[in-house]
């Protein structure tokens, strides 16, 4: 179950990183609002899926 956690984890973590660099980059799924709150949820989504990749990375 543990395994199952962390890999769904990395997956949200990635899928929201992906939608906040497109976002920044392009304003594509929430029209650009706000640049620092993209660039401070992309920097958070990273540090969950670098945290989430280190405890997988543990369970072996």
């Amino acid at each position: 179950m543990a395994k199952a956690m962390t890999i769904a984890g990395m997956a949200i973590s990635g899928l929201l990183a992906l939608a906040f660099a497109l976002d920044l980059a392009l304003g594509i799924p929430f029209s650009g609002a706000n640049m620092m709150m993209d660039a401070g949820f992309f920097v958070a989504s990273l540090c969950v899926a670098y945290a989430s990749w280190n405890a997988f990375r543990e369970l072996r």
